[in-house]
Parts: C-alpha cells; sequence; structure tokens
C-alpha cells in the first residue's frame, strides 16, 4: 500500500507533518519463471561470422524478473508553493527481484530521478533523468499495455515504445490539456564541448483523448556525442560525453548491426478505441531510421516500419485477456536484397487476486525472414527471431522463437 512517510526507512525525512507537503514511498516486486527455445546469446560486437543463424540453440527455463511490471522501488512528492503551483520530485530505482541487484550496474535511481515544478494552468516542466516525451505521450496505447514490454514490445522494441530508454540531463515540459489535447517536448542536453548537438536527444509528441477515442502521435531523435561512431559499447550502454554508461535504446538481433549509428529517429502514431466496459483495441505504427556517420560500419540509413495491434477483453472483474500481432520489416540498404522481417504474435492473461496482488502468463511466437547485418556491421546474415524485448540478450539460433513466462506481482 502505498504509504505517506514521517520518516522513510531509508533514512529522509518525508514532511507529512505538513498538509501541504507529501512524499510517498511506492513499489512493485515482479518474479516467475519463464521457458524459450532455440536460446543463443547476442554479441553486441561481432556477431555472427556466417550467412547463416548459428546452430545449437537450445531451449531454457530461467526465473524470470519485472516481466509485466520492472520490479522497482522509488519516492516521489510534492510541496504546495501557492498559487496553484507545486514543487514535484520523483526517484525511482529498478532491481532485480531474483538476485537483489541493480538493473542498470551503477546507477541507484536507473529508472528516474527528477525534480521540477506544476501547474494546472501553466503545465509541467521537470529536470533530469527521465522518459522522454514521445514515450509518455504514446504509450498509453503501446503494445506494452495489455502484452508487456518482455513478450510483446515490438520485436527488440525497435520503436522504443518500451520502458527501456531513459534519458540524462532532460528537460521535459508538458502542457495542460486543452479539451483533450496534451502536447510536450523534451531536450537532453549532449554536453559535448564544441558542439551544441552532438550527443543531445529531443523529442516533441502529443496525445489526444476524447471519451471512448484516443491517438497520439510523436517523433524523437538522438544524436551520437561520440565523434568516432556508435551509440553502444559493452553490455549495450549509450557512449557519449555525458558519461556514467546509461541506458541505451534497446540492442538486439533486429538491430544489432546497425549499433554504430550516427543518428537514430523514431516517429510512431498510437492509439485505441473502447467499445465498451469488457472490450478495447488499440494500434501502432511506427518508422525508424539508423543513419550511418564518418564512423559507422554500415554505409546507408537502415529503415524499419512496424505495424501492430492490440485486442484486450476483460470477460469478469478480476480476469484480463489480450491478444496482438506485430509486423516488422526493412528496407532495402546496404547490399541486403531480402530485407529482414519479423512476425509475431502474443497471448496474455492476468488474474487479479486483490488491488495490489496478481497472477499473470504470458505467451509469444516469432517469426523471422530474410537478411540483416550480424554486429560487426560489415557481414550479411539470415535474420533471426528475437521476442519482444525480453530475449534481446538470447535471441533464438534460428529464424523461429517461442517464449512462455508465469509469474506473480505485488505492488506496495
Amino acid at each position: 500500500m502505498k504509504k505517506t512517510l514521517v520518516a522513510s526507512a531509508l533514512g529522509l525525512v518525508a514532511l507529512g507533518a505538513n498538509a501541504q507537503s507529501s512524499v510517498t514511498l511506492y513499489g512493485i516486486v515482479d518474479t516467475g519463471l519463464g521457458w524459450q527455445n532455440s536460446s543463443t546469446t547476442l554479441s553486441p560486437t561481432s556477431g555472427a561470422a556466417s550467412s547463416k543463424p548459428s546452430p545449437g540453440g537450445r531451449s531454457v527455463v530461467k526465473m524470470i524478473n519485472g516481466i509485466w511490471a520492472g520490479s522497482r522501488f522509488g519516492l516521489k512528492g510534492s510541496e504546495d508553493l501557492g498559487g496553484g503551483t507545486k514543487a514535484i520530485f520523483q526517484l525511482e530505482a529498478g532491481f532485480n527481484s531474483a538476485t537483489g541487484a541493480q538493473s542498470v550496474s551503477g546507477l541507484l535511481f536507473n529508472r528516474q530521478a527528477w525534480v521540477g515544478m506544476t501547474n494546472a494552468q501553466f503545465g509541467t516542466l521537470t529536470a533530469g533523468r527521465q522518459y522522454t516525451s514521445y514515450y509518455t505521450m504514446l504509450s498509453p496505447y503501446s503494445p506494452t499495455t495489455w502484452l508487456t514490454g518482455a513478450y510483446g514490445a515490438h520485436p527488440g522494441d525497435i520503436d522504443s515504445l518500451d520502458t527501456v530508454y531513459r534519458a540524462n540531463n532532460s528537460l521535459v515540459y508538458t502542457s495542460p490539456s486543452f479539451s483533450g489535447l496534451t502536447v510536450s517536448g523534451s531536450y537532453s542536453i549532449g554536453g559535448t564541448p564544441g558542439s551544441f548537438s552532438a550527443g543531445q536527444t529531443w523529442s516533441v509528441a502529443a496525445q489526444y483523448l476524447n471519451g471512448p477515442v484516443g491517438i497520439a502521435a510523436g517523433i524523437q531523435r538522438i544524436d551520437n556525442g561520440n565523434s568516432a561512431g556508435g551509440l553502444w559499447g559493452a553490455n549495450s550502454t549509450m557512449i557519449n560525453s555525458t558519461t556514467p554508461p546509461i541506458a541505451a535504446p534497446a540492442n538486439s538481433a533486429i538491430n544489432n548491426g546497425f549499433q554504430t549509428a550516427a543518428k537514430q529517429q523514431r516517429i510512431a502514431v498510437t492509439g485505441g478505441y473502447a467499445f465498451s466496459s469488457a472490450w478495447d483495441v488499440s494500434f501502432a505504427y511506427s518508422n525508424v531510421q539508423y543513419a550511418a556517420g564518418t564512423g559507422s560500419f554500415f554505409h546507408d540509413t537502415q529503415i524499419w516500419n512496424t505495424g501492430g495491434a492490440v485486442l484486450h477483453w476483460k470477460p469478469i472483474s478480476v480476469l484480463d485477456l489480450a491478444a496482438g500481432y506485430s509486423y516488422t520489416r526493412a528496407t532495402s540498404s546496404n547490399g541486403i536484397s531480402s530485407t529482414a522481417s519479423y512476425n509475431q504474435f502474443n497471448l496474455s492473461q492476468y488474474y487479479t487476486l486483490s488491488k495490489r496482488t496478481g497472477l499473470y502468463a504470458l505467451e509469444a511466437y516469432q517469426r523471422a525472414g530474410g537478411q540483416t547485418l550480424a554486429g560487426n556491421g560489415k557481414t550479411i546474415i539470415d535474420a533471426t527471431a528475437s521476442i519482444g524485448d525480453g530475449q534481446n540478450g538470447s535471441p533464438a539460433s534460428s529464424r523461429s522463437q517461442v517464449a512462455v513466462g508465469v509469474g506473480m506481482i505485488h505492488k506496495f
């Protein structure tokens, strides 16, 4: 249960005694078991050396963490400054509930760490490590809402509609709602000497809600701040002048050969319609571009287009069921004529035990086709499957992959 604290166990003093100020401790613990077939290990720097998927992939059963919702704990609070304005903050740390380790090594508040001000008339401005406007505005209709990111994100989370990417050194402004329309913009300072734009991330997005109908659109641009080229280093961490390393846009078998991109751009549209309290449908379309630079191993801009839909059904008050499909296809470039494609099918079931506790089950299948570049950015190989973003580090050794997971989640 969320609790207003006078003094938290972390030794932080809350201002609960003042009715105009509050601090809340909250969190999620999510642990389960997962099975996937044809598992191998992704090499983020070399990739496969042949034109065929690597053989010998084996099925694996493992304890899984944060599948329905990432395990975390956090503090958030506000103080009334008068005139309808409040000071606000949020600190949120992700952790592995199976091992107790930080979800991002070396970063305590790896999920969010920001402070700002909000006013119902003028909007909200925040500064720190946080989600971009692109994600915040589009996420209500993301496939991850009912299919989860680990299993249901578009292949490899190529379009960043899951929560993998948070931007350091960010300013985010979000407007009030004007007759259902909300707009937002974010800018992450690169901090590179001699270049204002190097290493920057910016995004602009808008969301419109009107009764059962909702739609959102946004664009996000990431510029590499490392003059040698390459957005990722070992362990899929972004390299720029704002080190320490931060969580980067997801690196997977889908985009592994293009990790030395100089720039990334994502444009997406999401939306949904509620037929009734029991039925609703959502959709998403995205266009993702990885542009080559002087330090890139590939030479042509690589583009992926993805479309997908999710049908959600609530037959009884304690049970949620969902089914989804997405299709991702790369465009011809870099000497590849048979372009990579990915068909992904998802099912999910969630049973509510109480207001804060639930049980879930997830099933997914993906089939890859065509060819792509290996992790070295030079060798053409057959595309291999990688379901959602939960299998990014252990994609299939073949064109097909099946994954099944069951777990329990508790919120406090």
